[in-house]
């Protein structure tokens, strides 16, 4: 099985005690956020994990854990966000030549296909339009591509949390040539660098010019990781383009403390204030503990 850690918050960036317990433990709980009472009780070890793929725009405090898991035999890579928007929209996050030096400290630890770069949302507003993404993207590729293989890049999802984040922020929703046309830019510049560009849940406006869907828990990086073929099927629970391979979530929404106003996780900063109690680095689960009379499905 493969474990995503986390597509619903930063657990390197916030909860890396807490994962090295539940690798000591060798067993996590995740709740059903569509249905608080079921719980999964998930069995790892490094016989029943094929790979932890790690979603994180920090995963600076998690270092120290890096090669410790990897002793323990596990396969991991990470999917790094780095846009560099600055403390309007990212405001607990480190400056951007912090996150550079990570970026490039991680990937000289665990090799340039481990360390995947996303360029993830690409916002429109007044203040950031096409010249900005195609300044900051030239920017960060021109000292990200040596560590890295593979750039992720999406447009804005306006969902309802994300609509609440940026209340007061003026945002756009390009029409799809517009979109067409600064991807095309972009994945010119990604060429430039030599870094393949792939567009989460990418569309059809996209692959004819030669701008790929990505397959952000990608089953084949996996099996070159391994040196051997699983057997995962596409997950179904994504959108209807997204290419990843079916895994399973071990985070929890409405826990990730950087606080960017773009957000689809956090429903807003009082309800990741009043989870920040809840958590216990020695629970199963990252949010809580388990009650009584709750469903538990035992899985790995």
């Amino acid at each position: 099985m493969i474990i995503s850690a986390s597509r619903r918050t930063d657990i390197p960036a916030f909860y890396g005690q807490w994962f090295w317990n539940r690798l000591q433990d060798g067993v996590f709980c995740v709740r059903n956020p569509m249905n608080h009472s079921q719980v999964h009780q998930v069995q790892i070890s490094p016989d029943t994990v094929d790979c932890f793929v790690f979603w994180t725009k920090n995963p600076r405090p998690f270092l120290p854990y890096i090669r410790r898991i990897a002793q323990l035999g596990y396969t991991l890579y990470f999917q790094f966000t780095l846009n560099a928007y600055g403390q309007e929209l990212e405001p607990q996050l480190p400056a951007e030549s912090m996150l550079i030096e990570t970026f490039q400290e991680l990937s000289a630890s665990l090799g340039k296909q481990r360390v995947l770069w996303r360029y993830d949302p690409i916002i429109h507003s007044p203040n950031l339009g096409d010249m900005y993404h195609e300044e900051t993207f030239h920017r960060l590729a021109e000292q990200l591509h040596p560590y890295t293989d593979l750039c992720t890049f999406s447009f804005l999802d306006l969902y309802a949390k994300t609509k609440r984040n940026l209340q007061g922020f003026q945002v756009s929703d390009p029409p799809p040539e517009h979109r067409r046309r600064l991807a095309l830019r972009l994945q010119q510049l990604a060429q430039q660098y030599g870094i393949p560009l792939v567009s989460c849940c990418g569309s059809e406006e996209l692959a004819d010019i030669g701008i790929p869907a990505a397959a952000c828990i990608d089953k084949e990086r996996i099996e070159a990781l391994q040196g051997r073929t699983l057997l995962v099927k596409r997950d179904r629970n994504q959108r209807v383009n997204c290419g990843c391979a079916a895994s399973i979530d071990m985070g929890a929404y409405n826990t990730c403390h950087h606080g960017c106003r773009y957000c689809y996780a956090n429903a807003s900063p009082k309800s990741v204030a009043v989870n920040a109690a809840k958590h216990d680095p020695r629970s199963q689960l990252l949010l809580g503990t388990l009650e009584a009379g709750e469903t538990v499905i035992v899985r790995g």
